[in-house]
């Protein structure tokens, strides 16, 4: 029988390399798409407990989400903050989402208090000297770009006075003042970063906050806290998103798959008579039709894993700063996904081929 599979998709070559390739790009997709979000989620995490911080808090209106919240309280806040036992930093950051040839996270610092939560380790230059000075991480660096240079952030031109190692929050600082400027929002900020003296103390930071006359529906968060919303059980968008692209992929490989062995059984009807006229039951003949799917969707499948990492290793050499998380998990999803979805749409062709009557078969022109 493995003779007769092979020989009957190395006799269609075309066919066969379509339905591979139809199944490659489901596996590419499903894998893309997860590793893509898996890969944001995983790098603001990172990036947010690079900060140095240990509690977050924020007017009770905004959002957990970095960058979509507007600058909903005064960075007097901070001096407010300041003076509460046990807190040692409080750094006020207006963070705003900007959408240019990528979607990022501006950081508008105060940076003594900002470098006080976990001091920047700079590869070159320094810090801000001026209010439109600006410091960018390494992998913003990687482009091309050096201390001196002229890069618009906001639609505004700012004068590049230090590179940084990645991983403390953002990939691009700017002063707090000029980000309220631009914005419209003078002496606003969108969060608090703090830091205690000790981590047991943090219950008592948050009821002396939410003592304070004023800060009573602010909401206050530990960084452990914090990292626990940004997860894709937390976040409904991340999953629709998800399942629609999913179901996307299933369908064209579904389809593909369908049409394919569908239209080679009408060509062998005349073989498969041959077969049942030679004993060869139900069973055998819904055995080789799937086995010819699960070969091709075999290959297709590895073809589309080995392009997915072939795809990670171009991104992390020619575009550092996008996060692109291939996980064994999702690896094993988008196998198990593509191949069902593969041999669903070979069932009814190998149903509608065991069926066939030997002697109309036989008599097929």
């Amino acid at each position: 029988m493995n003779k007769l599979v092979v020989g009957n998709l190395v006799h269609r070559p075309l066919r066969s390399i379509i339905s591979v390739f139809a199944v490659a790009i489901e596996v590419i997709m499903i894998l893309s798409i997860a590793a893509i979000m898996l890969g944001m989620l995983n790098g603001q995490r990172t990036r947010t407990s690079g900060i140095g911080m240990d509690m977050i808090t924020h007017p009770g209106t905004a959002s957990n989400l970095i960058g979509m919240s507007g600058a909903a309280a005064s960075t007097k806040v901070a001096d407010v903050l300041r003076t509460l036992p046990h807190v040692v930093v409080a750094a006020p950051v207006n963070i705003q989402l900007t959408a240019g040839k990528s979607l990022e996270n501006i950081y508008g610092i105060d940076f003594k208090s900002y470098n006080d939560l976990k001091p920047f380790v700079f590869l070159s230059g320094g810090p801000f000297t001026g209010p439109d000075d600006l410091i960018i991480d390494d992998f913003q660096a990687a482009k091309g770009f050096k201390v001196g240079d002229t890069m618009e952030v906001l639609h505004h031109p700012f004068h590049i006075c230090g590179i940084v190692e990645n991983g403390k929050g953002g990939r691009k600082f700017i002063p707090i003042e000029t980000m309220n400027e631009i914005g419209g929002t003078p002496g606003k900020a969108s969060v608090f970063y703090l830091k205690t003296d000790d981590l047991k103390n943090q219950d008592l930071v948050r009821k002396e906050i939410l003592a304070t006359p004023g800060m009573q529906e602010y909401d206050i968060q530990t960084l452990d806290e914090f990292l626990s919303t940004l997860t894709p059980n937390k976040l409904p968008a991340f999953n629709i998103g998800l399942r629609i692209v999913i179901g996307i992929a299933v369908i064209i490989g579904f389809i593909v798959i369908f049409q394919s062995m569908y239209t080679a059984v009408m060509e062998r009807t005349r073989e498969i008579g041959i077969l049942k006229s030679l004993g060869a039951s139900r069973l055998y003949i819904v055995g080789i039709v799937l086995r010819e799917t699960g070969l091709l969707a075999f290959t297709g499948i590895a073809t589309g894993i080995v392009i997915t990492y072939l795809l990670r290793a171009i991104l992390h050499k020619t575009a550092p700063t996008v996060e692109f998380a291939v996980t064994p998990n999702w690896v094993a999803n988008a196998v198990l996904i593509a191949f069902a979805g593969a041999l669903l749409g070979a069932l009814y062709p190998a149903l509608k081929a065991a069926r066939k009557d030997p002697i109309e078969a036989l008599s097929y022109e």
